[in-house]
């Protein structure tokens, strides 16, 4: 765990030290969870983008997954070939073209989203009393003040 810098607490840099722990394994395991059906992470994340962000131009996409322009290219002929993506001429550049994610592809995504979840109840509901599930909620909450900050 790292030394804490003068002027915060050490239960300050313990707790962002297990936040960051616990959040990294839970999002593994929600991954685990569910089967990606073949899908690359680089694709899960390409769909999870446009469904959350709505469409975008393959250069957008490229630039906001950090990668090559080539390899997107590469990444959205694999979805497109499933189905779950939708390609229309951008109205403002006929030259481009604006990527979406299509209902195949929603439902795709609403489907792993919901295993994960299912998962997660499950796992709640057996290993945890009703009381520390209350306390679960209850940090939830405090966590989520840290977007507000």
């Amino acid at each position: 765990m790292a030394e804490t810098p003068p002027g915060m607490s050490a239960s300050s840099v313990r707790a962002a030290h297990e936040i960051r722990i616990v959040v990294g394994r839970l999002r593994r395991r929600l991954r685990e969870t569910y089967d990606v059906e073949g899908l690359t992470p680089t694709q899960t994340s390409v769909l999870s983008r446009l469904s959350k962000d709505g469409p975008s131009s393959a250069s957008g996409l490229a630039a906001a997954e950090r990668v090559r322009p080539q390899s997107m290219a590469l990444t959205l002929g694999a979805l497109d070939e499933r189905g779950l993506i939708e390609r229309r001429p951008d109205p403002d550049d006929r030259r481009r073209q604006l990527i979406s994610v299509s209902e195949t592809g929603q439902a795709f995504l609403e489907d792993k989203r919901r295993a994960g979840e299912e998962w997660l109840a499950r796992s709640l509901e057996s290993g945890f009393t009703e009381d520390e599930r209350q306390t679960v909620i209850e940090a939830l909450a405090l966590l989520d003040r840290l977007n507000a900050i």
